[in-house]
């Protein structure tokens, strides 16, 4: 039986819920502190049922679920008010705040053994789910660089910067390609449309195992790049979501050989790899359907989401100090 899910943040992204929920036949109910918006989607969403309080929504025993789309300030006090009424909970990134009030949701959610799971979108990009497989399967060999640019013009915030709006994504991806936990980071950035809030960061992750990584991040961009490059040993691979069809990801073949007097670099053309094009959020909406009825551990569960945080809070103590940070996370 599908879950029944009600979506609390009915704005920009959490439409996007609405809309993906309700074509998998799960979306329940809404809710918004908006009047507009709440009119607007109830014509949009005529079979879901609008609740004008969240005290309503929460004590309703028809709702299975809930998915969270409202400011992340607000996250850790919906998602524990949700737990608590015995919901299963989706929450849009970041999880929390911080690292410490992730841990304790989750371990609220593994006490009274309720799904939680947070939106990290692109884990769920068929893209990156193929690359993800070709770097697992070997086809690159061991892991050495990854680069990720993920910059635009606009989405500018108020809080946070453009660090805590755009990185996540990349964070997760990177630790998702390498299984591991930077040891230190290091972080600079600037800030020029409001003080103390960075426009753009340039990040630099060092693994235990050897692997480096570099994350530039920007609102303030000519145009929109999202872009990563892992490189292997024995080959490369670029994501660009921008791009269209198959040349979104690419394997670069490349051989570099160091065996004689002058290092020799044979150049291969670039070979698309095959993906699957369903749109990600459709993706991660129905595997959060499907942990909830089956009990199984989503990709995206607390515990990466309290990761993601590890390290972002780490980037932000060394842009705050100039230096090098250690990261803090759950062994």
């Amino acid at each position: 039986m599908t879950p029944r899910i009600a979506v609390i943040g009915a704005g920009h992204w959490g439409r996007n819920l609405m809309r993906n929920f309700d074509a998998l036949g799960a979306l329940a109910a809404f809710c918004d502190e908006d009047a507009a918006t709440l009119a607007r989607e109830a014509a949009a969403f005529p079979k879901a049922r609008v609740a004008r309080t969240l005290e309503a929504l929460l004590a309703d025993p028809t709702i299975d679920a809930v998915a969270i789309s409202t400011p992340a300030a607000t996250h850790s006090l919906l998602g524990r008010r949700a737990l608590e009424a015995g919901k299963h909970a989706f929450i849009e990134k970041p999880l929390c705040l911080t690292a410490t009030e992730a841990e304790a949701l989750g371990r609220l959610a593994d006490k009274l053994d309720r799904t939680l799971m947070v939106g990290h979108l692109l884990l769920f990009h068929p893209a990156f789910a193929a690359l993800k497989r070709f770097v697992a399967e070997g086809r690159i060999g061991p892991l050495r660089y990854i680069y990720s640019n993920r910059a635009s013009l606009g989405r500018i915030r108020r809080e946070g910067g453009a660090l805590w709006e755009f990185a996540p994504h990349d964070v997760s991806m990177i630790l998702g390609l390498t299984g591991a936990m930077p040891e230190r980071v290091t972080c600079v950035g600037g800030a020029w449309l409001q003080a103390e809030v960075a426009d753009l960061t340039l990040t630099h992750l060092a693994f235990p195992n050897g692997i480096q990584a570099h994350i530039f991040v920007s609102w303030l961009h000519p145009y929109k790049d999202h872009r990563m490059v892992v490189i292997g040993a024995e080959g490369m691979v670029v994501f660009d979501d921008v791009a269209q069809g198959p040349n979104k990801l690419l394997h670069y073949p490349h051989v570099v050989d160091i065996t004689g007097d002058i290092p020799a670099v044979t150049k291969a053309p670039a070979m698309p790899i095959a993906y699957n094009a369903e749109e990600p959020l459709a993706r991660e909406c129905r595997h959060f359907l499907d942990c909830v009825a089956n009990r199984k551990t989503p990709i995206s569960d607390w515990r990466e989401g309290h990761r993601v945080l590890a390290v972002l809070q780490a980037c932000q103590r060394a842009l705050n100090s100039g230096g090098a940070s250690i990261v803090e996370a759950l062994p």
